[in-house]
């Protein structure tokens, strides 16, 4: 299968034909008669299989020209890295279309957004949040919307984005033709596509969790945190077929705290990525490690997914993640494009039960190296290693019921108040020992 054999248009092929692509993937070639054909499709295909050209071509290859300036397709994403991998996409394939392409995402300013699309858009690529506030706004018309693209739409679920998602269909015209692609597909995903979708057809390109053929998986079982960073340091520096290295790291602190440490070892070679970082510092980042000016950069679960970064030699976890998913997703940065690429895990004791629940997905067993001889073993433990102490507490035992006192004591004899008559002579007698008596009136 050939993407001449596929019903595209001459802009269309020329443009593949210049970027170098003739033979379509997998889910590509599955997907497109099925979206020429006018029905809602589920697309189930890991990450670098192709999955955002899969629905951009039938898509643009439907599109007609139209005087109206809002959008006819739609593509929602999770995260800015997302938007901005489909919209290069997008215009790597409409050089001789006249097709305006345009990407809007939260952490910057609205107003410039909201001026673009007032300009007129063709494709709208946007994250849920800032589009259903452009929408509010009324910087465009959701009346024209002929094409729904949904993207990564578990992992959309997982950042929150329910609400956002529900209302943005909410806002569509009824008559539209819906496109669904994920790498998993969860409980939640089928309830959104069965109130929302029309009878979609499911097309997969492999049963989720199944790991990719071109990807060569292993793993080093270490003692403790600091034999990790020992072992990284490790394979970095005797290791130069790493050319291009993603490190996944499982906390924001975490990653930066391993940056220092590599810059310091490596300096000029590294970078970080995650959530916390600016956007621009994010976007600048990728283009360095891209560019190859980068070596290695260390991020968290935010670029397992919506990155295109081509020819990732290898991928690091020196964190396993708690999502078995997420681990596909990670090792799915390399070995891309009929590549070959390595994956390698550091795997603790207590990350066991994170390995069995990856392994049951997959229904693959990850090999194990042994440790280099050169390896430096480290005792040092964090805090979290540290062996608690816990100290054995005597059970309190609750008296039983006729055992218990009573709640108050009893109160002296001179403090209880009696309603009794006391004679003067009694009192007088009580007090002095002997009666005392009244002496004769004077007269």
């Amino acid at each position: 299968m050939q993407f001449a054999d596929l019903n595209l248009n001459t802009p269309l092929l020329n443009a593949l034909n210049e970027l170098g692509y003739t033979t379509p993937t997998t889910i590509q070639h599955k997907v497109f008669p099925v979206a020429m054909s006018g029905r809602d499709v589920c697309g189930i295909a890991q990450t670098g299989t192709g999955k955002t050209f899969a629905y951009l071509l039938p898509c643009l290859r439907q599109w007609k020209f139209d005087k109206n300036k809002d959008p006819q397709i739609l593509v929602v994403v999770p995260t800015r890295e997302l938007v901005v991998q489909v919209v290069e996409a997008a215009k790597k394939l409409t050089p001789y279309m006249n097709v305006i392409v345009t990407g809007v995402y939260g952490g910057v300013n609205i107003n410039t957004q909201q001026l673009e699309l007032e300009k007129g858009v063709d494709v709208l690529v946007a994250t849920p949040g800032r589009l259903f506030d452009l929408a509010m706004n009324g910087a465009f018309k959701t009346k024209t919307i002929k094409k729904l693209i949904i993207d990564e739409v578990d992992e959309m679920l997982n950042l929150g984005f329910r609400t956002q998602l529900r209302n943005i269909i909410d806002l569509l015209p009824s008559r539209r033709q819906n496109l669904l692609f994920s790498a998993t597909i969860t409980e939640e995903v089928e309830s959104l596509m069965d109130i929302y979708f029309n009878d979609p057809v499911r097309v997969e390109a492999a049963p989720t969790g199944t790991p990719l053929e071109n990807i060569e998986q292993t793993r080093y079982d270490v003692p403790n945190f600091y034999t990790k960073v020992n072992l990284l340091e490790l394979l970095l520096r005797e290791n130069q077929q790493m050319t291009k290295v993603l490190i996944f790291a499982a906390t924001k602190k975490l990653a930066d705290q391993l940056y220092e440490q590599l810059e310091e070892k490596f300096p000029g070679q590294a970078g970080v990525i995650h959530s916390n970082k600016e956007q621009n510092y994010r976007f600048n980042t990728v283009k360095q490690f891209k560019e190859g000016n980068f070596r290695f950069i260390i991020a968290t679960d935010i670029v397992a997914r919506g990155i295109d970064i081509a020819e990732v030699t290898h991928v690091i976890n020196f964190d396993l993640p708690d999502v078995p998913e997420n681990y596909i997703h990670r090792i799915g940065r390399t070995g891309r494009a009929d590549k070959k690429g390595i994956a390698i895990s550091f795997v603790t004791e207590k990350e066991l039960t994170a390995l069995n629940a990856i392994e049951q997905l997959m229904k693959y067993t990850v090999p194990v190296l042994p440790l280099p001889e050169s390896l430096e073993i480290s005792t040092e433990l964090t805090e979290d290693e540290k062996p608690k102490v816990f100290m054995k507490t005597p059970p309190f035992k609750l008296p039983k019921k006729e055992e218990r006192g009573p709640a108050f004591h009893e109160k002296k004899a001179k403090n209880k108040k009696t309603n009794v008559k006391v004679s003067r002579k009694d009192a007088m007698q009580k007090k002095y020992g002997k009666p005392i008596k009244r002496g004769a009136k004077k007269k």
